[in-house]
C-alpha cells in the first residue's frame, strides 16, 4: 500500500503534467486566432470596415475663417480654470465645425484639426456649459445640428 504522501505526490505530478499541455494548447489556438484576425485586417480596407465616406465638404472647404474666429474669440475662455493649458481653440472649433458642416463621425475628421477625441471633448463642455449655442448664434448657424454625441 502507498503511502499518503506518495499519492499526493503522483497526483500532484498528473495534474501538473495535464495542466502544461492544456496550457500549451490554449496558448498555441491564442496565438492562431490573433494571427487569423491580423491577416484579415490587413486584406480589408478602411472603407471596408466603416463604410463609405459621408463628407460633402473637402477640409479646405470648412475651415474657420477669420472673420468667423474674430466673432467667436471673445466667447470662448481663454484660460482653463486649473491644470493643462487649453489647445488652440481655433483649431479645435475649425474641427467641430467640420464635423457638423459635414455631418462626418469624429473619427473622420482631419488630423489638421488636432485629435478628434479633444475635439469631442471640447464640443461635450461647450454643450454642458451653454457656450456651443451662444457660438451658433454669433456664426449665425443656429439651424447646424452640431455634431453627433453618441458616436466615438
Amino acid at each position: 500500500m502507498a503511502e499518503p504522501d506518495e499519492e499526493k505526490r503522483a497526483f500532484r505530478l498528473g495534474w501538473s503534467a495535464w495542466r502544461r499541455a492544456h496550457q500549451a494548447v490554449a496558448k498555441r489556438c491564442k496565438k492562431a486566432s490573433r494571427g487569423a484576425k491580423r491577416a484579415l485586417r490587413r486584406e480589408s480596407t478602411l472603407e471596408d470596415r466603416i463604410g463609405p465616406h459621408a463628407t460633402t465638404l473637402s477640409p479646405e472647404e470648412a475651415p474657420l475663417t477669420d472673420a468667423e474666429w474674430k466673432l467667436v474669440k471673445p466667447l470662448i475662455p481663454q484660460r482653463p480654470p486649473a491644470g493643462r493649458r487649453y489647445n488652440d481653440h481655433r483649431t479645435v472649433l475649425g474641427g467641430i465645425l467640420w464635423v457638423g458642416r459635414t455631418g462626418s463621425s469624429w473619427r473622420e475628421m482631419p488630423e489638421e484639426f488636432g485629435k478628434w477625441q479633444t475635439a469631442y471633448r471640447r464640443y461635450e463642455l461647450w454643450v454642458k456649459q451653454g457656450l456651443w449655442q451662444r457660438i451658433l448664434r454669433a456664426l449665425g448657424e443656429e439651424g447646424l445640428p452640431g455634431p453627433a454625441t453618441k458616436e466615438h
